[in-house]
């Protein structure tokens, strides 16, 4: 069989992860915080006896997009923009540390401090957030979190965890599209990390640079499986001429 075969299906299948990393970063175009995921691939020359004329697309190692979403001013007390490179602390699913740029904060119905879409988020002691019941939550540029009850005077109940990752251990994007260290432990705090309160920070996603680079990815794919079919092509006219008689 020939083994263009192999070569033109490692190459539809980058198109189709290609195609499915920019498709999650279209549909999080809207998203608080996200960051673009990027997608990348290495060509590497085949080895073996014979000259190299067959090379395979392998993944690379892919990140995120560094460059900070649209500011988007909403004059909400519990909407909060990190500022630099600073990152909230919040609690995975998992149950680890992880970091997100979304500063969308809400009061659970059991009290906690949380993000939008439901992440419990940590002190700068690594605990939860608790509100007392009624009162009134604000923010700090700090990171400091007041709470004030009917007409007594605002308390301060903790202290955002921001953190700021550095070139030793950078951050690494997780599938569930929280950022996690790379070497796996809780980065310390910041304490000269500063928010902007009333603010969020909106998506980096290119909506238009997206959607022509999920075009280009299924003409590539479309390609690739033309190349496919070419080869199935050469290897039943070469069936025919090998079983003539004569």
């Amino acid at each position: 069989m020939d083994r263009l075969i192999y070569t033109a299906m490692t190459g539809a299948n980058a198109a189709a992860q290609r195609q499915a990393v920019l498709s999650n970063n279209l549909a999080n175009a809207s998203t608080n915080g996200f960051r673009a995921e990027l997608s990348s691939f290495r060509a590497v020359p085949l080895r073996g006896d014979g000259a190299s004329t067959r090379v395979f697309a392998l993944e690379a190692t892919s990140g995120a997009l560094d460059t900070p979403g649209s500011v988007q001013r909403t004059g909400r007390s519990l909407d909060a923009m990190a500022q630099g490179n600073a990152w909230f602390s919040v609690q995975a699913l998992d149950g680890v540390e992880a970091y997100t740029r979304n500063g969308s904060f809400e009061v659970s119905t059991t009290g906690n401090l949380q993000t939008s879409n439901g992440l419990t988020v940590l002190s700068d002691g690594g605990a939860p957030l608790v509100v007392p019941t009624g009162a009134e939550v604000s923010i700090g540029s700090d990171g400091t979190v007041s709470a004030r009850t009917g007409t007594q005077a605002p308390t301060s109940i903790g202290r955002l965890k921001m953190i700021t990752p550095n070139a030793d251990d950078p951050l690494k994007r997780g599938e569930d599209g929280l950022f996690r260290a790379q070497s796996g432990d809780a980065l310390p705090t910041d304490a000269n990390a500063k928010l902007q309160v009333g603010v969020l920070e909106g998506s980096n996603v290119n909506p238009i640079e997206t959607m022509v680079g999920m075009i280009q990815s299924a003409r590539q794919f479309e390609t690739q499986m033309r190349l496919l079919q070419t080869a199935e092509s050469n290897d039943r006219s070469a069936g025919q001429l090998l079983g003539l008689q004569g």
